[in-house]
C-alpha cells in the first residue's frame, strides 16, 4: 500500500476568516499582517475521518527555550538545528474546496530570497514526511483530549482551537457549496430587438395576407 505523503498548502482566505470569527485562536492569513502566504502542513487524518492541516511557522529565537509537547513540535535539520515548528494547537479542519498545494519547486527565475525560502520549506516538509506517524499520533491524541476529555488538561485545552466549532464552520461551507452546485440552471431569457420585432410582425402580416388571398381564390367560381 502506497504511503500518503504530506504536502504544504495555502488555505482559502475567506474560509480562514470565517474560522477566526468562530475562534480567535485560528492563526491569521491576513495580507494586512503579511501572513497571506502562511503554509500549512497536511493532510493529517485524525480519528480515521477528520482531515486537518497544521500551521507551519518559521524558526524563532523563543523556540530554543520551548519543549516539544503534545501541541507543539520543533522541526530540526540534520545538524539538529531548529528550522521551524508545528503548532498543532492551531490545526484546522479542511477539505479539497478550501486548500491548494503550495508550489515549492525551485525555478530559475527565483530571486536569491525566494530560493532560500523554498529550500527552507522543502527541508521542513522533508522532516514532516519523515515524522508523519508521530505527527499523526500527536494530532489524534490532542484532538481526543480537547474534544472528549478537556478537563484532563485545562491549560492545554485553552491553548487549542475549538476543533468541533471549526468543524461546524467547515460543514456549513461545504453544504453551501453543494447547494450552489445543485441549483438547476435557469433557462436563458431571449428578448427581441426593435428591428427583430418589426421583422416578425411583417412576416406574420404577410403570412395572413397570403392565407386570405388563397381563401379568396378558392371561393371564386370557375367560368
Amino acid at each position: 500500500m502506497k504511503k500518503e505523503r504530506l504536502h504544504l498548502y495555502q488555505l482559502d482566505m475567506k474560509y480562514v476568516r470565517d474560522l477566526a470569527k468562530a475562534d480567535d485562536k485560528v492563526m491569521s492569513v491576513s495580507p494586512q499582517q503579511h501572513k497571506e502566504n502562511r503554509p500549512f502542513v497536511g493532510i493529517i487524518i485524525v480519528m480515521d475521518q477528520h482531515k486537518y492541516c497544521i500551521p507551519l511557522t518559521s524558526p524563532k529565537p523563543k523556540h530554543s527555550k520551548m519543549k516539544n509537547d503534545l501541541d507543539f513540535s520543533k522541526i530540526l535539520d540534520s545538524d539538529n538545528k531548529i528550522i521551524g515548528a508545528l503548532n498543532l494547537n492551531n490545526m484546522i479542519p479542511v477539505s479539497k474546496e478550501v486548500i491548494r498545494i503550495l508550489d515549492i519547486r525551485p525555478d530559475r527565475r527565483d530571486s536569491p530570497k525566494e530560493r532560500a525560502y523554498k529550500e527552507l520549506l522543502n527541508n521542513q516538509l522533508d522532516w514532516c514526511n519523515n515524522n508523519i506517524e508521530s505527527i499523526t499520533k500527536k494530532a489524534t491524541k490532542l484532538y481526543v483530549l480537547v474534544t472528549q476529555t478537556p478537563e484532563k488538561s485545562r491549560n492545554l485545552t485553552k491553548r487549542c482551537c475549538d476543533f468541533k466549532k471549526l468543524e461546524a464552520v467547515l460543514e456549513k461551507k461545504l453544504l453551501s457549496h453543494q447547494e450552489q452546485h445543485e441549483q438547476p440552471s435557469k433557462p436563458s431569457s431571449f428578448t427581441f430587438s426593435s428591428k427583430q420585432r418589426k421583422q416578425v410582425q411583417s412576416a406574420v402580416q404577410q403570412k395572413e395576407s397570403d392565407k386570405s388571398h388563397t381563401q379568396d381564390k378558392k371561393r371564386k367560381p370557375s367560368l
